[in-house]
C-alpha cells in the first residue's frame, strides 16, 4: 500500500523534526556526509597500519550495529509509546481503527525503516566516499560497489534484529536455543581457525563480486525479513495482566537513595516493561557482542592488553546510553503540576542509571576473565565506569531528560563527540602505554559531577514546557 509507506514516511519526519528541530534534523544527513568525505581522504595513511581488507571489516561491522540498533524497535512496549507520547495515534496501531491487518502494516514498516535510513545514514555516507573517490584514485565502479555491500550490511542488521526480536516474543525458549545455536556455530568456524567474518555475505561479496554471492545476500535477507512477518503478532490474544503492588515494597528496599519514590517508580517501569530485560539483551549485550568479535579480529594490530582496554572504553560509552532507558518512560510534563524540579527528576534517574552500572562491570569483568585477562579485571572495570559516568555527564548536561535529542541534533552530537572523543582518546592511549594507567580514569568523576551539577542548574532555568 503505496499511500501506507507515504504516510509512515512523513509521520517519520514529523516526529524527528518536532523532537530534534527541522533544520538540525535536516543537516544530520550533511554532517555524515562530510564525515566520509574528509574521513575518505585518511585512507592511504590509515592503510601504512591497517590492511584494506579489516578496514572494510569496520566499515562494514558499523552499519551492521547500524540496523541493528534502528531495527531495536521490537522491546519498545505500548508502555513506553504511552508515555512518552501520551494519547498521539501513531500509524503502526492503526490495525485497532482501520481494515489494515497487522502483517501489512508491518510490512510497511520495514520497507519505511529501509528507505528512510537508508537516505539518512547509509546514503550520505557512501555519497562522501563516492565524492573523494577521483581524488584518490578510486575507481567509480569501487565506490558504487561499496555502496551496494553497506546497504546490504545495514539490511541484515535491520532484518535480523526483527527476526531476533519477533522470534523473542513468539517464543522465549526457542529465541535461546537459536542464540546457543547460533554461538555454537561461531565457536565452531573459530575453533577450526577460518576467520568467521569472512562469512558473512555482504562481505563476501566485496571480497569478490559473483551473482552467486549476491544471491545468498538476498535469500537470506528475504528469508528473515519473511520468517519476521509470518512470526510478528503485536497484539497479547485473550490475556489480561494484574500487577500486584510493586511499588510499596521496592520503595522500601530503596529508603536509602535520594528521591526513593522516584526511584522505586523507575525500577517498577523497568519491570513491568520487560525493558531491562529486553534492553540488556538488544541495547548492550548484542551490540557488545558484535564489536568484540570484529576487534579480537584485529587483535594482532593492538599493543598487548590494548584490546581489553578498548572494549571496556567502548562498554563504557554505551553503558552511558543506559540514561534513555530510564528516561524513555515518561516526559515532564505530567509533572508540571507537582512540587518536583526538573533537578530533581535528572538526579532521580541519574540515582536509576548509577544502579544499572552493575551490568557494565559485571560484563567488563566476565570479558576480562574469558579473555584470559583477569590480573587487568579491576583497571578494565573503573576505566569502562569512568568513561560511562563521565558521558553520562554530559548527555544530562547537553539534553536533560531528553537524550534521544543527542542522535540527530547535528550541533548536540558535535559537542557530545567533541568533549567524549577527547577524553576516551587520552585514555586509550595511555592504557596501551600500561594498562595500570586506567586507574587514573577515576579523575573523571570530577568533570562527571561538575556536568550533573550544570545540568541541573540549566535545565531548572528551562520552561518545562519545552519538555
Amino acid at each position: 500500500m503505496f499511500e501506507l509507506f507515504i504516510a509512515m514516511v512523513k509521520e517519520e519526519w514529523r516526529v524527528h523534526s518536532t523532537m530534534f528541530g527541522s533544520l538540525s534534523f535536516a543537516l544530520f544527513p550533511f554532517l555524515i556526509f562530510g564525515i566520509a568525505f574528509m574521513g575518505s581522504f585518511l585512507i592511504p595513511v590509515v592503510k601504512r597500519t591497517l590492511p584494506v581488507g579489516n578496514l572494510s571489516i569496520i566499515i562494514h561491522a558499523m552499519y551492521l550495529m547500524l540496523g541493528l540498533m534502528v531495527g531495536g524497535f521490537g522491546m519498545l512496549g505500548n508502555e513506553v509509546m504511552n508515555r512518552r507520547f501520551g494519547q498521539a495515534s501513531f500509524l503502526a496501531y492503526s490495525a485497532r481503527s482501520l481494515p489494515i491487518s497487522e502483517r501489512t502494516i508491518f510490512a510497511n514498516f520495514v520497507v519505511k525503516d529501509t528507505v528512510y535510513y537508508f537516505f539518512l545514514w547509509v546514503f550520505p555516507f557512501a555519497f562522501g566516499y563516492i565524492l573523494a573517490a577521483p581524488f584518490l584514485g578510486i575507481p567509480l565502479s569501487s565506490t558504487l560497489f561499496l555502496l551496494l555491500t553497506l546497504t546490504l550490511s545495514f539490511l541484515f542488521g535491520l532484518c535480523g534484529i526483527f527476526f531476533l526480536s519477533t522470534v523473542f516474543s513468539w517464543s522465549k525458549p526457542v529465541f535461546w536455543a537459536f542464540l546457543l545455536l547460533l554461538g555454537v556455530g561461531f565457536g565452531g568456524i573459530m575453533a577450526s581457525g577460518l576467520n568467521p567474518a569472512i562469512l558473512f555475505p555482504p562481505l563476501m561479496l566485496h571480497e569478490e563480486f559473483s551473482w552467486w554471492n549476491l544471491g545468498l545476500s538476498c535469500i537470506v535477507l528475504a528469508y528473515l525479513f519473511v520468517v519476521s512477518l509470518w512470526l510478528f503478532n503485536p497484539e497479547s490474544v485473550g490475556s489480561e495482566k494484574k500487577h500486584p503492588d510493586l511499588f510499596t515494597p521496592v520503595l522500601g528496599r530503596l529508603s536509602f537513595l535520594p528521591n526513593p519514590p522516584l526511584a522505586a517508580k523507575d525500577a517498577v517501569d523497568l519491570h513491568r516493561s520487560g525493558s531491562l530485560i529486553g534492553q540488556t539483551i538488544f541495547s548492550f549485550v548484542v551490540p557488545l557482542g558484535v564489536i568484540w568479535f570484529f576487534l579480537s579480529l584485529m587483535a594482532q594490530f593492538f599493543p598487548p592488553h590494548a584490546l581489553l582496554f578498548l572494549y571496556a572504553v567502548t562498554t563504557g560509552v554505551i553503558a552511558s546510553t543506559m540514561y534513555t532507558w530510564v528516561t524513555m518512560f515518561d516526559a515532564f510534563g505530567p509533572y508540571a503540576c507537582l512540587p518536583v524540579a526538573v533537578s530533581t527528576l535528572i538526579e532521580s534517574k541519574l540515582t536509576t542509571f548509577t544502579i544499572l552500572q552493575i551490568i557494565p562491570a559485571v560484563f567488563i569483568a566476565a570479558v576480562s576473565i574469558l579473555a584470559g585477562e583477569a590480573a587487568y579485571l579491576v583497571p578494565a572495570v573503573v576505566l569502562g565506569l569512568s568513561v560511562s559516568f563521565y558521558a553520562v555527564g554530559i548527555m544530562a548536561w547537553l539534553c536533560g531528560l531528553s537524550p534521544n535529542v543527542l542522535v540527530y541534533d547535528v550541533k548536540v552530537l558535535f559537542e557530545y563527540l567533541l568533549l567524549v572523543g577527547v577524553v576516551i582518546t587520552v585514555f586509550s592511549a595511555l592504557s596501551f602505554i600500561n594498562p595500570w594507567y586506567a586507574l587514573g580514569s577515576v579523575i573523571l568523576a570530577v568533570p562527571a559531577w561538575l556536568f550533573i551539577r550544570q545540568a541541573k542548574i540549566r535545565w531548572d532555568a528551562v520552561d518545562p514546557q519545552g519538555f
